[in-house]
């Protein structure tokens, strides 16, 4: 027997009211097969497991993490640590183009928001894990330039970050030997006579093991804070949920945000790439993005290698459990097809308006230029452009519309605990007095 259900009652309402063809509708007009891709997009699920970091939900470990996330000290210059492009303050990003000044770092930050949701992370996809990407930065010359010897050394010698250390993992190995050596060393094979490399090749198997082993553990406490970094309860959320309770004028979206969702899972075609309650397939495309100084970057092939000779993967011997990995890796004989050359992985869009500027090279400015580009598909082109991309030719009001339905995916704000350093017990009391 078929039941009709509330949400298809809307539909029917909807419908009944819908101008004629041609007509540019009050409201969206939402058919069965557009309600069913609306309701596929909300709610937010709970953040999925990770097997290969076992402290990934310890509160401890989170808040080992969240103190790391905002220590300077381990970088080079004393001045830089996570927080210094993944500024809270700025949705988790930078608010600038590309990370740094640097030439061979010519890539947006991308915000952090939502990122246990993610199955590859860095816009290439060279690493597989949370906690692996949290320690690609750490020791970056571009970035924060530090090496796993100083950080190992920090937390040896700072009682009180040493206490947090071992409540989460347990006693520090024996690093009197590893710490006679100079204060940086690090692997670095592609540059294989730095002073850094020599250094690290100088230890004994042993400490290189034992150094590995703490520099691993602090991006998974890292990684265990940003699991708390979750942006839902948006607008349209709350739309989603009026419509499944039936209601008769859901709240959430204004008529021109109903409009923009309509061309989103319609003719704009938008949630076959930006799927799922998180807007994102988590796989990587080409746009045809104008090639300029980008011409260069292999993208997704350039990850590939990457992530496979990286010791820190979902596979190697620091992760804590290979079951149910989400990587599987095949050998090719010559890497990743040509096509992986110029492709990046699709962003999330949940709170996208407070994340500009936009595209893995940041070059589009605004949310408005990012749905022009869209429309029109214009500049040169470079790389082997997705097949499904197609000039929509939208008009200048329905481009307006789309940007007002992406402003409701602005979700609720997270606590402000969260914002900075945690406070300890006496400084927490005070705040909340």
């Amino acid at each position: 027997m078929h039941r009709r259900t509330a949400a298809a009652s809307f539909v029917i309402l909807v419908l009944s009211q819908s101008p004629a063809i041609g007509e540019t509708p009050p409201s969206a007009a939402f058919t069965p097969a557009e309600m069913e891709k609306i309701l596929r997009h909300s709610p937010l699920p709970p953040v999925p497991d990770d097997p290969s970091n076992a402290v990934a939900t310890s509160r401890r470990a989170a808040r080992l993490g969240q103190r790391l996330f905002y220590d300077t000290r381990g970088s080079a210059s004393g001045i830089v640590s996570c927080a210094t492009c993944h500024d809270p303050k700025r949705d988790w990003s930078n608010g600038r183009n590309v990370g740094t000044l640097d030439a061979r770092f010519p890539r947006n930050v991308p915000s952090l928001w939502n990122i246990a949701y993610g199955r590859w992370f860095f816009w290439d996809g060279r690493a597989d894990s949370m906690w692996a990407q949290a320690l690609g930065p750490m020791e970056n010359p571009v970035e924060m330039n530090g090496n796993r010897l100083g950080y190992a050394r920090l937390v040896r010698n700072d009682r009180r970050l040493k206490r947090r250390y071992e409540r989460v993992f347990g006693p520090l190995p024996d690093l009197d030997d590893a710490l006679r050596f100079p204060r940086v060393a690090k692997p670095t094979p592609p540059t294989p006579d730095e002073p850094a490399n020599l250094a690290w090749l100088a230890m004994t198997k042993a400490d290189r093991e034992s150094i590995d082993r703490v520099f691993s553990n602090l991006g998974k406490a890292i990684a265990a804070y940003e699991r708390a970094l979750i942006s839902t309860d948006s607008p349209f959320d709350r739309f989603v949920r009026d419509l499944r309770a039936g209601a008769a004028s859901p709240g959430g979206l204004d008529e021109s945000a109903q409009r923009g969702l309509k061309l989103f899972v319609g003719k704009g075609q938008c949630s076959i790439c930006h799927s799922g309650p998180n807007f994102t397939d988590r796989e990587f495309h080409d746009l045809g993005r104008p090639s300029g100084y980008m011409r260069r970057d292999p993208g997704r092939a350039g990850g590939y290698r990457l992530v496979v000779a990286d010791p820190f993967n979902r596979l190697g011997l620091l992760s804590d459990s290979t079951s149910g990995a989400l990587v599987r890796f095949v050998p090719e004989a010559g890497g990743p097809s040509t096509q992986a050359i110029g492709q990046f992985k699709t962003p999330t869009l949940r709170s996208v308006a407070q994340t500009a500027p936009y595209m893995h090279d940041g070059r589009i400015t605004t949310l408005r230029d990012v749905a022009v580009f869209y429309s029109t598909l214009g500049g040169s082109i470079f790389g082997h452009r997705e097949r499904i991309l197609k000039p929509l030719q939208l008009s200048g009001a329905q481009i307006d519309d789309l940007v007002s339905f992406l402003n409701t995916l602005t979700g609720a704000p997270i606590r402000p605990s969260l914002l900075g350093p945690p406070l300890g017990r006496r400084a927490a009391t005070r705040h909340k007095e």
